[in-house]
């Protein structure tokens, strides 16, 4: 493959996806991926601090759609309302054609200590970031956290049914069940 080729990330995460699959993560080196993906390990590190980071290219875009959803939806929306309007924003950028992608990518993560952990920390930056641009709209902490940790629940929970193979729904469709079924179970605490 040509080292011009476009699409330089995403040809790197295919490629460190391919070779942690086949070799396991820690038997995986960045050369390597760079060498799979036809580039230098001096491209590797334009595009990701390290290898754990080439899994998780995609949440500066995610923190993004979510904050920028938000902070779009309607003056007069709930923070549960704005919250549906980001994970509709969000979970449009997931492309069936990624289902693939991703029901590979799930036992790589769950296999692996350090991949687990960043997971996390993914999951509570998309919180962080979700209940900051709802306290942007004047909702008080509480209820911001609150609403956000709903929703990036729902977004996670309906990832892994997306994920596999055999699910038919939309990544969009999945997610407002999921969160529909969660803010009423939510309501049923009291």
């Amino acid at each position: 493959m040509a080292r011009w080729e476009p699409n330089t990330r995403e040809r790197l995460v295919r490629a460190a996806l391919d070779l942690f699959i086949e070799r396991g993560y820690d038997a995986t080196t960045v050369s390597e991926i760079a060498d799979r993906a036809g580039l230098t390990k001096t491209t590797f590190f334009r595009h990701f601090p390290d290898k754990r980071e080439v899994l998780f290219a995609g949440q500066d875009v995610h923190t993004r759609l979510l904050t920028e959803a938000i902070t779009a939806a309607p003056e007069d929306a709930t923070p549960l309302r704005a919250v549906r309007a980001a994970l509709d924003a969000l979970t449009a950028s997931f492309r069936d054609d990624r289902r693939d992608f991703s029901a590979r990518l799930r036992p790589v993560v769950a296999g692996h200590g350090e991949l687990q952990e960043r997971a996390t920390l993914k999951r509570a930056r998309l919180a962080d970031a979700a209940a900051d641009a709802l306290r942007g709209r004047g909702v008080p902490g509480p209820a911001a956290d609150l609403a956000a940790g709903l929703g990036i629940r729902a977004f996670y929970q309906a990832y892994d049914q997306w994920a596999d193979p055999a699910e038919r729904r939309t990544l969009t469709e999945i997610a407002r069940h999921t969160f529909d079924e969660l803010r009423a179970a939510m309501a049923t605490l009291d």
